[in-house]
């Protein structure tokens, strides 16, 4: 049989890995600069919060944050890695109008942190096969379900080569009407963490696995709020493709720019492609760094990549050595909070919610640290959680709002919940009144009898209502006696009607049952 040359060509096409490192500043949330006093508050008018220090005027002099190095630590620890007891600032030199001293003090020869790794989950597919009895089984003899493969998870180190302090350099902006480029050195001194990984990533779905546990490790410890669209977690993604099997490494691009997780995703699935035409055409890929639009949904170079020689690093002649004890480790270590997975498996184990609602709500440490004193003070955790997976989280996306920008008091959602479970009120009517209690945290109970959404618990009243829709719908009780079950819900809604929705659904239900009967 003859092969069609089409079908050749592309049965002989050379297959690709993809192989990636980052580079992650995190904006550490102290009061104040890393080397100054200046305030860290973000959104303030541009070269209101500068001094000489961070704008590297002649004679002055930097004081390292102490709580800058505390954060790192905390970190460090969190990543499983080395703290280095005797870390050294160094002197990084370029010039680039945001950067006003020419230089920046960063950390290479002995950074802070090192050695460290994170395990991501991967989602692998089990693969199914059938049996000559056309019963559906897994490769491993367990039974299949509906014919679809389960998803088991294998866990992936992903290495951290190093950690370390450095100073954030200005803002520029490029007005292009104009032809003006205007800089703002508010952010000049803040404090970052970069942490560098190894080059252990393969694809985009590895490098959000992994900036996602970087992210939720940052919140919990409460050292940043990384925002990307703030610019408090910046990435850079270093990327190079080589032959599948291959050993030999390719020439690698970093690219920048990157403000969401889905601009990452799009960057690294074009920049792989990118580099595999290139090959495939008999081209060179230059070692450069590229600058995202995501608009365009492609990058451009910006300039060629520098090594370390390019910028004349040595040690930092203002600021001296840091020496850490093992007794400061210590304290940070004994302050380490409760991360998201031990949260979850706590939450699972001790309030028997499911893995599912539990990995939900540690999603976010404000949302969990809610749920958890709400679901205390109720005493209804399972009740808690399904209020909090259901409503809350509607709420917040109808509203465009995040879990830590929620105000509501744990003591008036539990109130709430109580008032539902004990029938005070009934479920249509709470929710009205949850949505408040999340809006503007009013107290649940005096909301409710003030705008007169109690619960209907008089009996009489209650069964007099009922004697009032069996009497003016004596046609539709003829038919649910002759065995027309589905009129019933009509005149439930016709007695809640009645009752202006103050009635408890569930006792309707049993009183006008018995009240049918009897007719």
């Amino acid at each position: 049989m003859t092969v069609p040359d089409e079908m050749k060509a592309k049965s002989e096409k050379k297959l690709y890995d993809t192989v990636i490192g980052l580079e992650v500043h995190i904006e550490l949330s102290t009061a104040t600069k890393i080397f100054c006093g200046c305030s860290t508050k973000f959104g303030a008018m541009p070269n209101t919060q500068t001094c000489p220090v961070c704008t590297g005027m002649p004679g002055s002099l930097p004081v390292l944050n102490q709580k800058v190095v505390e954060y790192a630590i905390a970190l460090g620890l969190a990543t499983n890695s080395r703290i280095n007891q005797r870390t050294i600032f160094d002197r990084k030199n370029y010039f680039y109008p945001d950067n006003p001293q020419n230089y920046q003090i960063s950390q290479l020869y002995v950074p802070i942190c090192q050695d460290g790794y994170l395990e991501i989950a991967q989602h692998l597919e089990t693969e199914w096969v059938t049996d000559t009895d056309d019963d559906t089984k897994s490769k491993d003899g367990g039974n299949g379900t509906d014919g679809k493969a389960d998803a088991t998870k294998n866990i992936k180190k992903i290495r951290i080569h190093e950690m370390h302090m450095e100073e954030d350099a200005g803002k520029l902006t490029h007005d292009e009407a104009s032809g003006i480029s205007l800089v703002d050195y508010n952010r000049s001194g803040v404090p970052l963490i970069e942490i560098v990984s190894e080059p252990d990533m393969e694809s985009a779905e590895e490098v959000i696995a992994y900036l996602e546990k970087l992210r939720m490790l940052c919140l919990y410890l409460g050292i940043s709020d990384c925002k990307l669209q703030e610019g408090s977690m910046r990435v850079d993604v270093n990327l190079s493709v080589k032959e599948a099997g291959s050993e030999t490494l390719g020439t690698r691009t970093e690219m920048k720019n990157l403000n969401s997780f889905k601009a990452i995703t799009r960057a690294i699935a074009a920049e792989r492609e990118r580099q595999i035409t290139l090959l495939e055409n008999g081209c060179k890929v230059e070692q450069e760094t590229r600058r995202w639009d995501d608009g365009a949904g492609m990058s451009y170079s910006m300039r060629s990549k520098e090594d370390a020689k390019d910028y004349r690093y040595f040690p930092e002649p203002d600021v001296p050595p840091v020496l850490i004890s093992e007794e400061w480790i210590g304290s940070i270590e004994s302050r380490q909070p409760e991360f998201r997975e031990e949260k979850s498996a706590r939450f699972v184990a001790e309030y028997g919610i499911p893995a599912y609602d539990a990995d939900i709500l540690t999603g976010s440490k404000r949302l969990a640290d809610l749920f958890e004193e709400t679901a205390k003070l109720s005493g209804q955790p399972k009740k808690t959680a399904n209020w909090f997976m259901g409503e809350l989280l509607r709420l917040l996306k109808e509203a465009g709002k995040a879990p830590d920008e929620l105000t509501l008091t744990p003591k008036h959602a539990a109130d709430l919940i109580a008032a539902v479970e004990e029938g005070k009120i009934n479920q249509a009517n709470a929710k009205e009144v949850f949505a408040k209690v999340v809006e503007e945290d009013v107290e649940p109970l005096s909301y409710m009898e003030q705008h007169g959404l109690m619960s209907l618990t008089d009996e009489e009243a209650l069964q007099a209502a009922i004697d009032e829709v069996i009497a003016e719908n004596a046609s539709i009780v003829e038919e649910y006696r002759s065995g027309k079950d589905k009129v019933f819900g009509f005149l439930v809604g016709q007695v809640m009607k009645k009752t202006k929705g103050k009635a408890d659904p569930g006792t309707v239900n049993e009183l006008l049952r018995k009240s049918l009967q009897s007719v």
